[in-house]
């Protein structure tokens, strides 16, 4: 399989990993000449170019799209026009009108449009599937995710103040997928509204956002994500699932322990009547013999979903209806954050057969 990688930010990170696991990375595309530089060295007989539309007629399988986070839809679907199957790195779409797109290319086209959300596939989030699954959980009521960083009040100022970088030209809430992605998967459920509501005193470039989104099935969804002191060191996620039954969530400390989940499940729910309560640790996840550091396995598990669906025709782990979806939890966010926090709807772009459903069995949306 070969692959060229547009954004050689976290781009060359993911050639790394792609490489790690035998896929080739034959093009390295970026417009920063620092960035070129240290991806020529690494990959030295790769074709290296600054202009992405370069790569269309380049002989290649793939593509990773890990350029400016607002600027995805563009590129993917000119390359699933040109039959190349994409491997899209952050928001699926930055509005409604580019997202409808994004699913038009994708269904006209002869390749597969995969998100790369790798938040869903970390060791913990693996975990919570597990649980999830099992049904020890029950039915569940509420689903909690947090992507937080904790940085100073200067640097996160810098940083989201910036008009020359993605972060000061995005909304404040349209960094959701870590959060949000994580919470379909785990529910199988489809955002319907939100409401957004900001955190600190900038109420115009609030820092960190809360947005409170109810479902599909009728369980409510809270994500927050953006810049909060007292975050841990770890890798700034935590994840919590409750159930009529009981609740799974990731332990909020630092190091390999953040990795962990804890289960507690109810004792009236329980046959014998004893409460339950344990915490339960990662498998290694292994690659070339070796296990995959931590915060890399996310990111193998979505590179080697990616190969299994071109090299083999398997689904994509997120395709792009869910990376759609998600995306526009962010967009609807930033309207109801500027109305003052009042619901907003999140445009459905389920496939038809699942409107259909839905259309059939009214009761699931109150």
């Amino acid at each position: 399989m070969r692959i060229g990688i547009v954004g050689l930010s976290r781009g060359l990170y993911m050639a790394g990993l792609a490489r790690r696991i035998g896929i080739e990375v034959i093009a390295v595309c970026d417009a920063d000449s620092e960035r070129m530089a240290d991806a020529r060295a690494e990959f030295p007989e790769a074709r290296a170019t600054g202009d992405w539309t370069e790569l269309l007629g380049a002989g290649l399988d793939g593509v990773v799209l890990a350029n400016d986070f607002d600027a995805h839809a563009e590129l993917a679907i000119a390359f699933l026009d040109h039959g190349i199957h994409v491997l899209s790195e952050t928001a699926a779409c930055a509005s409604e009108d580019e997202g409808r797109r994004l699913i038009a290319a994708a269904e006209r086209s002869t390749a597969t449009y995969s998100f790369a959300e790798n938040y869903v596939f970390h060791p913990h989030t693996r975990l919570l599937r597990k649980s999830v699954d099992s049904g020890e959980l029950g039915a569940l009521t509420l689903v909690e995710a947090d992507y937080l960083h904790s940085l100073s009040p200067q640097d996160t100022a810098a940083l989201i103040g910036d008009p020359a970088h993605w972060r000061g030209r995005i909304p404040p809430t349209a960094y959701c997928t870590h959060t949000v992605s994580p919470l379909l998967d785990l529910t199988g459920a489809w955002p319907v509204e939100v409401s957004a509501f900001s955190i600190g005193p900038d109420d115009a470039r609030p820092a960190a956002v809360v947005l409170a989104i109810r479902l599909s099935d009728g369980t409510l969804a809270v994500a927050r994500h953006g810049f909060l002191a007292g975050e841990t060191g770890s890798h700034w996620s935590w994840v919590s699932v409750r159930g009529s039954h009981g609740m799974a969530g990731s332990e909020r400390v630092t190091g390999e322990e953040a990795w962990s989940v804890r289960v507690r499940l109810e004792g009236w729910a329980q046959a014998d009547g004893l409460v339950r309560e344990q915490i339960r640790v990662p498998d290694p996840y292994v690659a070339d013999d070796e296990p995959i550091d931590r915060m890399a396995e996310g990111t193998v598990v979505v590179l080697e979903g990616f190969r299994a669906t071109v090299e083999h025709g398997t689904a994509p782990l997120i395709p792009v209806h869910r990376a759609v979806a998600a995306s526009l939890v962010g967009v609807a966010g930033a309207e109801s954050l500027v109305t003052g926090s009042r619901p907003v709807l999140v445009p459905d772009v389920r496939p038809e057969h699942l409107r259909q459903e839905v259309r059939a069995s009214p009761k699931r949306l109150q």
